[in-house]
């Protein structure tokens, strides 16, 4: 049996049953141990039949059964949970469980906290965000935010950034809004990303409260701030002029990142917050495009970016193409062109197609500012022709429609011939 299966097996009694006074780490109790020995059954009987018929065989008599339990009225809330971690395993392999639709929100409403927390699992699992059987969750969800709980409150707003239907946004909108000023910074977290999930699906309806994505902008959690940039993404995607008044802030935000400011458990592979870069990067392209006053205030901030990008680890050269891109999407600044022009050279003379394919791409932007600036490149053009990857041959002709005065015909024809 694999490596992996083992750890889901010896992880399951701490999934499935909740930690009592006086247990184990794993500690379940029997009741979990139990729950665990069902499902890993069923996990082993699974990987070791021999072919596809047995394994639909075995399912739809497992899925037979489940029905049974779960219709059952005497079936209590705990087998009623464990029943519904085997709903989940049979879905996962491409079969329908449609009959637990319903009691994995009766779960959700009537379990206690473990209980809840499976059944919104299964909920978040099973159902889209136009399936029918979401309106008898959004009482459920409206009672779960206005909780004491901690737990409650942060499934809640989990389901709602991921399935809540857009109709019933309205319900749960001045809910969330509060939620914003929570003192515990993992709900206002999720708090903003049920509205990015709301501005997506119903921008409308969140019009009125940019000043407080703002004040996420600005939040002392850094969770909180990184969650609010997707939200500023969309936005200045939409209308760039409306938020150029905030690119200071979007700059400073770099700025420390780039400086090693942030808590390192933000760091992946000694580089910091990388997700959180190449985000900001991203924004700043769209505010500077075509406004010099706006791109002044970033140059400083994109030549530390390419200065401090050294770590030759697959994140830093995504870090590097974003900057590089950027670089060339503002109003340009000459000694900064030069710089991302040579930066590229990193990528195109990787033996790593990927990253070879990423330096053609930047080398694109390149050219469309300035030609000249691929004249050192342009070896490495000439060999990319011979490349066995087609792709590779097809962004090179992409830069050579471009450079219709680089004299390569002599090497185009050989090539062709």
């Amino acid at each position: 049996m694999s490596d992996v299966v083992e750890r889901t097996l010896s992880a399951l009694p701490a999934l499935l049953g909740p930690q009592e006074p006086g247990a184990g780490a794993l500690g379940g109790g029997g009741a979990g141990r139990q729950a665990a020995s069902r499902l890993g059954g069923l996990i082993r009987s699974i990987t070791a039949l021999a072919s596809k018929h047995e394994e639909e065989k075995l399912i739809q008599q497992e899925l037979k059964n489940l029905k049974a339990t779960v219709s059952a009225p005497t079936t209590s809330l705990r087998l009623m949970k464990e029943c519904m971690v085997r709903l989940i395993y049979c879905e996962m392999l491409g079969y329908e469980a449609s009959f637990g639709y319903i009691h994995a929100i009766k779960l959700a409403q009537q379990g206690n906290l473990f209980e809840k927390r499976v059944g919104y699992l299964t909920v978040s699992l099973f159902l889209h965000e136009n399936h029918e059987l979401l309106l008898l969750l959004v009482n459920t969800v409206v009672k779960d935010l206005q909780s004491t709980n901690l737990m409650e409150v942060c499934m809640a707003l989990t389901v709602a950034s991921q399935i809540f239907p857009r109709e019933m946004i309205p319900a749960v909108l001045p809910l969330i809004e509060d939620k914003l000023q929570h003192s515990k910074e993992i709900i206002r977290r999720k708090a903003v990303q049920a509205l990015y999930k709301f501005y997506l699906i119903a921008p409308n309806q969140v019009q009125h409260i940019h000043d407080k994505f703002q004040k996420a902008l600005c939040d002392r959690d850094v969770g909180v701030m990184a969650a609010s940039l997707h939200i500023y993404l969309q936005l200045v995607k939409e209308d760039s002029s409306a938020y150029k008044n905030l690119t200071g802030s979007f700059v400073a935000i770099l700025k420390q990142v780039v400086g090693g400011k942030l808590p390192v458990d933000f760091n992946y592979h000694s580089v910091p917050a990388p997700w959180l870069q190449i985000q900001l990067l991203r924004i700043l392209g769209l505010l500077g495009k075509d406004d010099a006053r706006t791109s002044e205030l970033m140059y400083d901030v994109l030549d530390e970016s390419l200065r401090r990008a050294e770590i030759n680890h697959n994140i830093t050269y995504a870090i590097l193409f974003e900057c590089v891109q950027t670089i060339y999407t503002i109003y340009p600044k000459s000694d900064l062109l030069e710089k991302a022009a040579k930066c590229i050279g990193k990528f195109v003379l990787s033996p790593k197609i990927n990253l070879k394919y990423l330096g053609l791409k930047a080398l694109t932007y390149v050219v469309q500012q300035d030609p000249t600036l691929a004249l050192q490149h342009q070896m490495t053009i000439i060999e990319c022709l011979d490349h066995p990857d087609p792709i590779i041959k097809r962004e090179v002709s992409c830069i050579l429609t471009i450079l219709p005065n680089f004299k390569f015909e002599c090497h185009i024809a050989s090539v062709l011939l």
